[in-house]
């Protein structure tokens, strides 16, 4: 368990009990919600981007922010809008509100003006049905992305939501895109295919909570059938995500390119389905992919309270670590469990060579607490 800027979290210190509590959240700004007036006016309300903050913000009566009225969005309804559709509102200058339903996309939505607010209302569905992405953004400061599941279709895609393209530079300290509550499936409703499920290319970009689902169980669910490499892959710098949830991919749960980056509660369940470890090997002698993999070039990172798991359905399937990443002295993991929940295999080490294998009879869940 894990506390970010509460005012008064319950006693007691890692690892018994397993609390992890950081004082102070460094950036945030709270989901967009939808109001209304005793008018019965609709709007958006936005809250401000709050630094080295603890406790509510609605303390003295309100959030602190800025209202939309609800004429600056274009409303969306799956029934009668096309990708099309609404970049063309998009490019006019409108905000966009999603009402439910799935919206079967031939291309992808992009984003392109700074501070354009997207919400989902009832999480609402993007299905990219030709291979393409299903949204994109530009390199824009203060983009808010909201309450929207990206539902991989049959055609693989490269990417489902990429935020900023590839060669993002731009310093978005003051103003960061944020993305709340978003959420992504590959399989399990049907056939999906994707390569990587969320890419962030813009530095500063700041996650709260997020859930990169590969199916392992549903309709269209195999080795073969519903694949996925990673669920997170961050090249910008300075991001920081509170609430990452990544299961089940075929590679790296998670990648990370950036320096700077920072993470508040990781949970992920590497794959059930590998079929045999040669097919399952992420380099000579390494078994599995990590979940959690910084890369080398990486001089910078820190995460708080991770938990890695395993249920491998063939026997003989082994994951070398769990947690892998550069031994430098600016990269810091603090908290760490692993967990095999099956009668199969094993993880056989917490982060990099430190920890020591789980078992299952008695059942082993080694702990790390803190790297290096």
């Amino acid at each position: 368990m894990v506390f970010v800027g509460v005012t008064n979290p319950p006693t007691g210190e890692w690892p018994t009990p397993p609390y992890t509590k950081i004082a102070q959240t460094p950036v945030v700004r709270e989901k967009p919600f939808l109001q209304v007036d005793t008018s019965g006016n609709y709007s958006v309300r936005v809250p401000s981007l709050r630094t080295n903050s603890s406790g509510i913000t609605w303390h003295a009566g309100s959030t602190p922010g800025k209202t939309i009225p609800l004429n600056q969005f274009y409303i969306a309804h799956p029934e009668a809008d096309t990708a099309a559709t609404i970049n063309a509102q998009l490019a006019k200058g409108k905000n966009l509100l999603f009402t439910p339903g799935i919206y079967e996309l031939t291309e992808a939505i992009h984003v392109t003006r700074p501070n354009t607010v997207v919400m989902g209302l009832g999480f609402a569905t993007l299905h990219p049905i030709n291979g393409t992405p299903a949204m994109d953004t530009t390199d824009a400061s203060g983009i808010i992305l909201a309450g929207l599941l990206f539902d991989a279709g049959a055609t693989k895609s490269p990417i489902l939501l990429q935020v900023g393209p590839s060669d993002s530079k731009a310093n978005h300290t003051d103003n960061p895109i944020s993305l709340h509550d978003v959420f992504f499936r590959v399989g399990g409703a049907g056939v999906g295919r994707a390569q990587i499920n969320l890419e962030i290319n813009s530095n500063d970009t700041v996650v709260d909570h997020t859930w990169i689902w590969r199916a392992d169980h549903g309709s269209g669910v195999g080795w073969g059938s519903n694949v996925s490499a990673n669920g997170l892959v961050v090249n910008g710098n300075n991001v920081t995500v509170y609430g990452l949830f990544v299961e089940h991919h075929q590679e790296f749960q998670v990648l990370w390119n950036g320096n700077g980056g920072r993470t508040y509660f990781y949970q992920s369940e590497i794959p059930y389905d590998p079929l045999d470890q040669p097919g399952y090997m992420s380099a000579p002698g390494t078994n599995g992919w990590a979940s959690y993999k910084v890369s080398d070039r990486v001089t910078n990172h820190e995460a708080w309270g991770l938990g890695v798991y395993s249920v491998f359905h063939h026997p003989g399937i082994v994951l070398s670590r769990a947690i892998e990443v550069p031994q430098k002295p600016n990269i810091k993991f603090h908290h760490m469990i692993t967990v095999c929940l099956g009668n199969n295999g094993e993880i056989s080490n917490v982060i990099n060579n430190t920890g020591g294998a789980t078992a299952v009879h008695p059942r082993v869940t080694p702990k790390v607490t803190i790297f290096p």
